[in-house]
């Protein structure tokens, strides 16, 4: 599966933290992420990450256009709702995105456990079907 992942500046401790936790099941799979958030990690994790430019800068726009394309099988996109800054991506656009491309999508730490969890159960393997057909 390829996951895909971008957090706010104010979540990319709390996204490392989740890798780390997380690091057997991410390391099955094809990890995709903007710039800074995917060096981080790398970085905590030791994991192989494909990164995009940084999401101010063109990241968030890439993995967007690789959502669209149905290459996207999950993603995690911790945002900050209290405090966005205008250089950081739109949450409401890529809920709009991977609503209209049936991608799974967790904005927050509870729904990211969530999805991970059932990725390791297997029952996200609807998504290998729902790739072949598009």
């Amino acid at each position: 599966m390829n996951i895909g992942f971008i957090a706010h500046d104010a979540k990319k401790t709390l996204m490392q933290n989740l890798c780390v936790a997380y690091r057997s099941i991410f390391s099955k799979h094809q990890l995709y992420a903007t710039g800074t958030t995917g060096r981080m990690i790398e970085e905590a994790c030791g994991l192989n990450v494909h990164k995009y430019l940084a999401g101010h800068v063109g990241g968030v726009q890439q993995l967007v256009v690789q959502i669209e394309q149905n290459d996207i099988d999950l993603l995690i996109f911790l945002c900050d709702p209290l405090t966005p800054k205008r250089h950081e991506p739109d949450a409401r656009h890529l809920i709009h995105i991977c609503d209209m491309h049936s991608i799974p999508l967790a904005t927050n730490l509870a729904t990211a456990e969530m999805l991970i969890k059932s990725l390791d159960r297997g029952e996200m393997e609807w998504r290998e079907i729902y790739r072949k057909t598009e």
